[in-house]
């Protein structure tokens, strides 16, 4: 198992009218970026569908300088339904349920673990929303 210190939040600029999962990511990446497979460990459907992307043995590609040692999570939505170039957090309540279950999950296996939404590294919106309040919210700490 590679070594693991980081999980990145991320959201797929995506209007909320748009339930989209890991097919079709890995399509726009595979087919639109001419990657190998999708960037992402995991995805978030907007009703909540945890679906797995990249095998945790692989590093992702979703974060530029940070893949190697990081998990990639992706949730649905992101940008507003008249106009895509409008960050908003517009994700559903399962959703942010089945991020906190899965972030649990990966700090308990990965005990130095930190969580960093993608706005941490990159001059981006992305995930559109305060990582670190919303953990600090769920009783989950903070970086």
């Amino acid at each position: 198992m590679r070594k693991i210190n980081k999980i990145i939040i991320h959201s797929s600029a995506t209007k909320p009218s748009m339930d989209i999962g890991v097919e079709e990511i890995r399509d726009w990446h595979v087919k639109g970026n001419g990657w190998k497979d999708i960037g992402y460990h995991h995805i978030i459907r907007r009703d909540g569908t945890l679906e797995n992307g990249r095998s945790f043995e692989v590093a992702g590609a979703h974060c530029k300088n940070q893949n190697r040692y990081s998990i990639g999570i992706c949730l649905v939505g992101g940008v507003s339904e008249d106009d895509v170039k409008i960050p908003e957090d517009n994700f559903t309540q399962p959703q942010f349920d089945q991020l906190k279950v899965l972030i649990k999950w990966l700090m308990k296996e990965h005990k130095d673990i930190k969580v960093f939404g993608h706005n941490h590294f990159a001059n981006k919106a992305c995930p559109c929303f305060d990582v670190q309040a919303w953990l600090h919210a769920q009783n989950l700490g903070g970086s």
